[in-house]
């Protein structure tokens, strides 16, 4: 059994790869703490851009994601972002909830799970 673990720290890794599937940690914008929704995604995606290829993968191999929202009501200023970046024709299940998130500077979080 392999397992791959990209930039791992005390607490978590930030991908794991095994039997040929690559699972994100949460990332959250930390280039763009404050910033509006819009640019925390865009800050976001292009973190998971750079980690999936890091572990072998990209956002057209995506199976699943989980994006967090502190205010749901910012919901469409994400999807705006989110529907300008997902590979069409690959796009993966989904789900968004309203979440309180680890600070107040941020405001949404995106996990994702791709086939590598």
């Amino acid at each position: 059994m392999s397992i791959t673990r990209y930039r791992t720290g005390d607490r978590m890794s930030q991908a794991v790869v095994h039997n040929g599937v690559c699972y994100t940690a949460g990332q959250v914008a930390a280039d763009a703490k404050g910033a509006s929704v819009e640019e925390q995604t865009r800050n976001i995606l292009d973190r998971l851009d750079a980690l999936l290829a890091e572990a072998g993968t990209d956002k057209s191999k995506l199976l699943s994601a989980t994006i967090w929202l502190s205010d749901i009501s910012t919901f469409n200023e994400m999807n705006a972002v989110w529907d300008a970046w997902v590979s069409p024709g690959n796009t993966p299940a989904r789900a968004c909830v309203e979440s309180k998130l680890a600070a107040p500077h941020f405001t949404v979080e995106i996990g994702v799970i791709a086939a590598v």
